[in-house]
């Protein structure tokens, strides 16, 4: 008869210490993020003189490159503009974003946090712990999908008022694809191992 066995495991001194370090540059990273979402909401809060990352297609434009600050045509990829003012729904977009933004990264953040908690107790492999990561690598798509969708509404509202809806800058992706898939790539090989890992403990242990 199998004997009930603890699925504790002990870390090194060494391990500990990175799990820290790790959990301190997490806090960090969601503090910034915070700092960074509620400065670009409070600069762009009163509607004036918004200033507007914006990626471009197939636009030249003149760049004093040439013999002695000469004009030289060069396709323009992005830059950032400066919008009187926004639409209101581009205005909202942009309040949205940064929202999303600073919402994922927190909770990103304190996902691994509780991930990191769990181990240091000793706990690697658990139902508990495949969960978080699934959840970790979900909110992360959510992120990467949704931050630069409503970006690109910001973008598209102050290029309308900037060119009183004469200029049309074409189809740009906005959502970076390979991002995407390596962000899906990792959550699920990271979902895998924690999943495998907890049914291998699960059976070792009924081996005892």
């Amino acid at each position: 008869m199998a004997s009930p066995r603890s699925t504790s495991r002990t870390l090194s001194r060494g391990d500990t210490g990175s799990f820290l370090l790790f959990m301190v540059a997490g806090i960090a990273i969601a503090a910034w993020a915070v700092a960074r979402s509620i400065g670009n909401i409070v600069q762009a809060a009163g509607n004036s003189d918004v200033r507007v990352p914006v990626e471009f297609l197939d636009t030249v434009a003149q760049a004093p490159i040439g013999p002695d600050g000469a004009s030289v045509p060069v396709e323009l990829t992005g830059a950032v503009v400066t919008a009187p003012s926004l639409p209101l729904a581009s205005l909202w977009a942009l309040f949205l974003s940064e929202a999303l933004f600073a919402a994922a990264v927190v909770t990103v953040v304190a996902l691994l946090l509780v991930l990191c908690v769990g181990i240091l107790r000793g706990q690697i492999f658990s139902p508990r712990h495949t969960r978080l990561v699934a959840a970790v690598g979900v909110v992360s798509l959510i992120g990467a999908i949704g931050v630069p969708f409503l970006h690109n509404m910001v973008a598209n509202g102050a290029l309308a008022w900037l060119s009183e809806r004469t200029y049309d800058r074409g189809l740009t992706q906005q959502i970076d694809l390979p991002v995407l898939i390596v962000i899906g790539f990792v959550a699920g090989l990271s979902s895998t191992v924690f999943a495998v890992g907890d049914r291998l403990q699960r059976d070792t242990e009924g081996l005892v």
